[in-house]
């Protein structure tokens, strides 16, 4: 019998295991409502042939743009978002569209990244359809997914073909925590703070935005950073986003603002716009962002209160649940939105299942999102789909081979 070099003896068990060491998905479809793994399949298909390839005025957000591009566009604004960009490059790696991925990424690469100067490595977060750069300045939630979307590239499909993807989710990484500060350009996480920063300007990195701390994808981050000290930073971001959303959250509601400061107290400048102080449409994410944290790390129990409070105060103001509120939950509108009941469907997978079951239910119930309005509503529709179901994974790298 051929006996194995003695560090790869010890890499085999964490390699069955499964390399990021996550926990295995819950499947809340399967769980709490019954649904079969066909009717959970084909949900997932037709939500992604709607938003992806149905029709062009009333239905899907991404464009085909020449032979090789696609875009998604924000189809209430009428551009291009690298938010929405890197979202659907997401949808598209975990339900392995590698075509649609390629070419939403020749596309950001072509019109959205900055090729030279004090941004070389950052993308431009609004274009227009045609490519003109709309607004230079990033926002950092896309830099964020592209990076995680570009791993996921690698770990699925390789890096032989038109991208090397891990490079360049490597490159992206790197340039994120170490962009030399010019006078009007900043790295994407505040060092010291070890959080992520609103946009990464003079003016804009001096707060967060608590919907764009994603401590499951930094746990991520710190295995696969190529730098070994960078692999340190990522594992203490991760932790501190974890006590940023307790800092964060009101007590009662569970409820997190648009923007707020680093040690957690709602951002109240009017500088970017009035209103960041509630809880509106970036912060619906806030819903999502630590039950995902939760049921891949199991690292703060934390989460799991945070989840069950939040579900019980939406579901007080059920069945049209508003989709604006103050942090101590007075309405702000009477608008109902799929983003949100999608993002509290998400917020189940750390909830006691009591109260996830009725937000489960209403994103299973809810038809793909329609209309002018679509495009935040979608993506968030979909991605929902996906985490809710047990389709959203932390792919692996390939396992080494043996000699």
């Amino acid at each position: 019998m051929r006996r194995l070099p003695p560090l790869l003896a010890l890499l085999l068990p964490a390699v069955a295991a499964g390399a990021t060491g996550a926990a295995p998905p819950r499947n809340l479809f399967r769980e709490l409502l019954g649904r079969s793994d066909a009717e959970i399949a084909a949900k997932l298909d037709a939500g992604f042939h709607q938003l992806f390839h149905g029709r062009d005025d009333t239905e899907r957000v991404y464009y085909p743009a020449g032979p090789d591009q696609a875009c998604i566009v924000d189809t209430g604004n009428g551009d291009v978002r690298s938010e929405g960009m890197s979202y659907g490059m997401m949808i598209a790696v975990q339900q392995d569209h590698r075509a649609e991925f390629d070419r939403l990424w020749r596309w950001a690469k072509t019109h959205m990244e900055h090729a030279a100067g004090p941004r070389r490595g950052y993308f431009a977060w609004r274009c227009a359809t045609d490519g003109r750069q709309l607004d230079p300045g990033s926002a950092s939630d896309g830099e964020e997914w592209f990076a995680t979307a570009l791993f996921y590239a690698s770990h699925r499909w390789g890096d032989a073909g038109a991208f090397n993807y891990s490079a360049e989710a490597q490159a992206l990484l790197h340039e994120m925590l170490h962009k030399s500060a010019t006078d009007d350009v900043t790295s994407i996480f505040d060092r010291a703070r070890h959080q992520v920063v609103f946009a990464p300007t003079a003016q804009a990195a001096g707060f967060t935005d608590p919907s764009y701390h994603l401590p499951a994808f930094y746990e991520l981050w710190a295995r696969w950073a190529a730098d070994p000290d960078d692999r340190v930073f990522w594992a203490a971001a991760a932790r501190e986003s974890r006590a940023f959303f307790r800092r964060c959250a009101q007590p009662v509601t569970g409820l997190m603002p648009e923007y707020a400061h680093f040690d957690g107290t709602p951002f109240t400048g009017r500088a970017f716009g009035g209103g960041k102080d509630d809880f509106r449409f970036d912060a619906w994410r806030t819903l999502a962002n630590p039950a995902l944290d939760y049921v891949w790390w199991r690292a703060d129990p934390w989460e799991v209160e945070q989840s069950n409070r939040v579900l019980r105060f939406l579901q007080s103001h059920a069945p049209d649940i508003p989709n604006q509120f103050t942090l101590d939950g007075r309405p702000l509108a009477r608008d109902v939105s799929t983003g949100l009941i999608a993002m509290a469907a998400v917020a189940g997978l750390a909830a006691e299942p009591g109260l996830a079951r009725p937000f489960v239910q209403r994103l299973w119930e809810a038809p793909i999102p329609t209309g002018r309005w679509r495009y935040y509503d979608g993506l968030l529709y979909q991605l929902a789909l996906l985490q809710v179901s047990g389709n959203f994974r932390p792919f692996d790298p390939p396992a080494p081979r043996l000699p």
